[in-house]
């Protein structure tokens, strides 16, 4: 066991994210970890590469903060809501800085980080033949197949110096269970130079060796273990609580301007001091709506002797 793993969110963000990084914040529609991008928002980290398959709400409020100089993504958008209105802002005024951008289809960026973490030369993929993202993107590239003589089009391999991940449990050494919708945190964590984990539980270690088939990131490829409760907050963490729509929708009218957005991340980011402080700001009422009903599945037998 290492112990030196276990630390703060803002000791993790210090050590492990540095200006000029390429960093992935996993989840794919649950467990984003808004904590993390909170604390390199805090901690005024510069010229960042965001990269993520559906950069929201969490990638908004960093470009806001001036974090970001490029975002590599497969889709931008408040989800249910609209457009991301910083995102915005800077790709077309350069508020408060301008932001340059890489897009690829879902398949696209998800299969550059299996690439990455399987350290594959590049992936070879059909979807972007046809389309016009290959010639707004010169990482789109074409082969001929070997096989078929056909053209394949491929993309390289995504290696961030950085993934955050956030998951249930984990036990003090990074091992990680993730259940619920599985996105790309596991390519995410294997492909990335550097990984923090945030875990809403940590638990004993023969917690997670009783079921082997949930554990989807191992200790070996993590540098960074969090306890950080209602890390996902306002996304939602699979039976620990639910995602916050009215936020969601809240956000759309915090963004209309840069002003109104800056007076919200100086009082709920600047202003608080860690995540545990920004979730005292929030009422006990709110998060008693947010907290699910128990929905427990049937146990398996493992059955060794």
């Amino acid at each position: 066991m290492d112990p030196g793993k276990m630390m703060t969110m803002k000791e993790a963000v210090s050590k492990y994210v540095k200006d000029d990084d390429a960093i992935y914040l996993a989840g794919f529609t649950h467990m984003i970890p808004f904590a993390a991008g909170h604390e390199i928002i805090r901690q005024k980290r510069r010229n960042l590469t965001l990269c993520r398959a559906t950069p929201d709400i969490i990638y908004d409020q960093m470009i806001a903060a001036g974090c970001c100089k490029k975002v590599m993504f497969s889709y931008a958008g408040n989800p249910g809501v609209g457009s991301l209105r910083c995102f915005r802002r800077a790709l077309e005024k350069g508020q408060p800085n301008k932001i340059e951008i890489e897009e690829y289809t879902h398949f696209g960026l998800s299969g550059r980080l299996f690439a990455g973490a399987t350290n594959m030369p590049f992936l070879p993929m059909r979807t972007n033949l046809g389309s016009d993202l290959p010639a707004q993107n010169h990482n789109m590239k074409t082969i001929k197949d070997p096989y078929t003589g056909d053209e394949v089009s491929i993309v390289p391999p995504l290696k961030p110096d950085l993934a955050v991940v956030h998951v249930q449990r984990c036990d003090r050494e990074g091992n990680s269970h993730i259940w619920g919708i599985i996105g790309e945190q596991k390519d995410a964590a294997f492909a990335s130079k550097k990984v923090i984990i945030s875990a809403e539980d940590i638990v004993d270690e023969s917690i997670i060796r009783s079921d082997p088939n949930r554990t989807l990131i191992p200790d070996f490829v993590v540098h960074a273990v969090v306890h950080e409760p209602w890390c996902a907050h306002p996304s939602y963490t699979q039976g620990y609580y639910d995602r916050d729509n009215e936020f969601y929708m809240q956000w759309d009218d915090i963004t209309k301007e840069h002003d109104t957005t800056m007076k919200y991340l100086d009082e709920w980011v600047f202003g608080v001091e860690d995540r545990a402080a920004y979730m005292k700001k929030i009422s006990s009422e709110k998060l008693l709506k947010l907290k699910p009903k128990a929905a427990y599945c049937t146990p398996v037998d493992y059955g060794t002797l």
